[in-house]
């Protein structure tokens, strides 16, 4: 499990980051799949790393945080090992997942402000569609999809997960 403290030593040790530019052939025309690596190793963009691969391509820190923030999938914000999607499109709202969102932020302590667990292990996101609608109310936690999901279940499965890095 990823703490603080890890995620801070590592954010120190930019070895890994060089790997992935150098994997790139530190191309500032491959910029976008430079980011997405970054941000599967780190689980998020942190600023000083974006700052250091500006540098290390050779373009503006305002371009990268430029690209970082115009796609929705790049994140600022330390996101948790387990990214908890709920649904909220009409089908999905109108089937229940607001009280859905309410059961995880109750399970693990989150607000409307707080989408993350201090300890990095889940965040939540709420989502206009999944694509899912005969599922609803639908819930994806990382790939994995699951459908019809009640209060009960979803506590269960916050359990599970949680059971799983004990």
């Amino acid at each position: 499990m990823a703490t603080p403290t890890m995620t801070a030593e590592k954010l120190h040790n930019f070895s890994k980051v060089c790997e992935i530019l150098d994997r790139f052939d530190r191309l500032p025309s491959k910029i976008i799949p430079i980011l997405q690596a970054v941000q599967e190793e780190y689980r998020y963009l942190p600023e000083e790393i974006l700052t250091f691969v500006a540098t290390s391509l050779g373009i503006s820190p305002a371009r990268v945080f430029g690209i970082a923030t115009f796609y929705s999938h790049f994140s600022l914000e330390p996101k948790g090992k387990y990214i908890i999607k709920v649904c909220d499109g009409t089908a999905c709202h109108v089937k229940g997942s607001s009280g859905l969102i309410e059961t995880i932020q109750r399970e693990l302590k989150l607000s409307e402000k707080e989408h993350t667990t201090p300890d990095l292990l889940f965040t939540l996101e709420t989502v206009s569609c999944l694509g899912a609608c005969g599922l609803a109310p639908a819930v994806v936690i990382n790939d994995k999809v699951y459908g019809q999901v009640s209060n009960k279940q979803m506590s269960e499965l916050i359990a599970e997960y949680k059971a799983m890095e004990a």
